[in-house]
């Protein structure tokens, strides 16, 4: 029997809330399906099953807050039968056997008898205490030979007013959540984190953009406009292609350095309301660039719908910032632990340039390396940077 466990979507992540199981009991699962739907800091995740099998027991009730790490359901791993299991026939030609029928002697029910109490209470405090919903067997009557009266039901609503209106001033006052506040406390969490365990060196070089941008006018001078690729596609693939040769960056650290098979790119996502999220383009060293700018275009929106999937939290092996035109030179950026890098690239600019004896204007961008200590020297950081910008020279092999 496998264990579904409330899955982990960041190092600032303690609990979710399920909101809405996906699956039933019996229903058939395998890899990538859609098991649950569970609201997080960083909005309403779809969380995915990574097994295969029949689900066997749902074991958390919706809407119910659940710790990370916590069994939710269990899947029954055993092979699904495919096959349909035909119902028995019955044959005509057996007669059926007839079973005696125990006669049984039922007890005769015994009929409580209930005594009515008759209630006195003048005909106007019947009527008030009616309209007011107000029970007469529980007020000691003041009138003659105990007969409630009006006042004795006016008070008794009174007392029922007080008691509501210290029930509500007891009640603790539900807090307004701000647009943007639950990420940002998120992020905070994260880089706090970060910051505590995480020993950084930051790296930086001046990269030659020239050679690419003019690359990528070509390439986009036949696309419609939907399919023109974004400057930062070009970055990615890059990046991607320069971590196969430095396994070490995009690894996590967890009890030591973990590297990882495939290269999921988090990408920064700055959100309207405040705050960052970054989801992962999966594999992202296997597409072109075609296929990137098409997995962008995918991710992006529902980053900022916050309607992304738990393997899409949960999956970065490294993450790359892009801070674009117009913006800082240059971006120093936190690890997000447990990995064990991120790469950040500053703002396009137009400068001198100085080539073949010639000067004249190039397009730069300055890439910044943030590296954890305990996973890799300056060193090994320097020659991915070179590296880096042997592929940006090269855009046509991207």
């Amino acid at each position: 029997m496998i264990e579904f466990l409330m899955p982990s979507l960041g190092a600032d992540m303690e609990d979710g809330t399920l909101i809405e199981w996906k699956k039933k009991q019996g229903d058939t699962v395998k890899r990538g399906d859609i098991i649950a739907e569970v609201e997080t800091q960083k909005g309403l995740i779809e969380i995915e099953v990574f097994d295969e099998g029949i689900i066997d027991q749902l074991l958390i009730k919706e809407g119910t807050k659940v710790p990370v790490g916590t069994v939710m359901a269990l899947i029954n791993s055993s092979e699904v039968e495919l096959e349909s299991k035909e119902d028995p026939k019955i044959t005509l030609d057996v007669p059926i056997a007839l079973q005696p029928i125990e006669e049984k002697i039922l007890e005769p029910i015994k009929i409580e008898k209930t005594v009515e109490t008759i209630i006195k209470a003048s005909p106007l405090a019947k009527r008030i205490a009616e309209d007011n919903k107000i029970d007469l067997s529980k007020i000691k009557g003041t009138g003659s030979d105990g007969a409630i009266t009006k006042e004795d039901v006016d008070n008794a609503i009174e007392e029922r007013e007080k008691i509501e209106i210290e029930n509500t001033q007891t009640l603790p006052q539900e807090k307004i959540t701000k647009p943007g506040e639950a990420i940002r406390t998120a992020v905070a969490a994260a880089m706090s984190k970060s910051n505590r365990e995480i020993p950084h060196y930051y790296l930086e070089k001046k990269i030659n953009l020239t050679n690419a941008l003019a690359w990528l006018q070509v390439a986009n001078e036949h696309r419609v406009i939907k399919k023109r690729l974004l400057p930062v596609v070009l970055l990615i693939k890059a990046t991607a292609k320069s971590l196969l040769e430095f396994p070490d960056l995009n690894a996590i650290w967890d009890n030591g350095l973990q590297l990882k098979k495939n290269i999921n790119i988090g990408f920064v996502v700055s959100l309207r309301t405040g705050g960052i999220i970054v989801p992962a383009i999966h594999q992202v060293d296997k597409k072109n660039v075609d296929e990137i700018m098409d997995s962008l275009s995918d991710i992006i929106p529902r980053a900022r719908a916050m309607r992304l999937r738990s393997s899409e939290l949960s999956d970065s092996t490294i993450t790359l910032t892009n801070i674009g035109d117009g913006g800082a030179d240059s971006v120093f950026g936190v690890i997000y632990p447990p990995q064990v890098a991120i790469i950040a690239f500053g703002s396009v600019l137009e400068q001198p340039l100085a080539e073949n004896g010639m000067i004249g204007i190039g397009s730069f961008v300055n890439v910044t390396l943030a590296g954890d200590h305990r996973a890799t020297d300056g060193l090994t950081g320097s020659r991915f940077l070179v590296t880096l910008n042997k592929h940006l020279q090269n855009p046509e092999l991207l």
